[in-house]
């Protein structure tokens, strides 16, 4: 006989062998966002798809972040942040997440630093100061409202 028959052992072999094909092809598709963590989707300079956080979310007390600092905080949706006050009525919102390789920044006066590679970035813009990190933090767009420090 030229055709092969087909054993039980080899029809569950294939049979697992597609399965194991499928269920990599949806855990793949299930992947597909949010796998970037260099960037927080918010403002243009991220480009992630992430949303932003719903507005008038309120973030800390203005009277929680002292005039030319910054101070971690946690947005709506769970995304780690900084906002800063550059003057009495000014304040600033970024995403805490280094754009180098993806480690949270910490407020230290009117920067932000990176404690896994030592970037630095201004508090106030979230320009890079100094390196290795090239890109700027994205921005969270925040306002004042009622004392508070909300997202706008």
């Amino acid at each position: 006989m030229t055709d092969r028959s087909h054993t039980r052992r080899t029809v569950l072999t294939t049979g697992a062998a597609v399965a194991g094909v499928a269920a990599g092809g949806a855990a793949l598709a299930a992947c597909g966002n949010g796998g970037d963590t260099s960037s927080s989707g918010y403002g243009d300079s991220g480009g992630g798809d992430s949303p932003a956080p719903a507005a008038d979310q309120p973030l800390a007390a203005l009277s929680d972040v002292p005039v030319g600092q910054g101070k971690a905080v946690t947005t709506p949706d769970g995304q780690d942040a900084i906002v800063s006050r550059p003057d009495e009525t000014t304040v600033a919102g970024f995403s805490a997440v280094c754009t180098h390789q993806g480690c949270k920044v910490t407020p230290e006066g009117a920067e932000l630093k990176c404690p896994c590679h030592g970037s630095v970035f201004d508090a106030f813009t979230g320009e890079v100061k100094n390196g290795p990190a090239s890109e700027p933090l994205p921005a969270v767009n925040v306002k004042i409202e009622n004392e508070q420090i909300v997202t706008a």
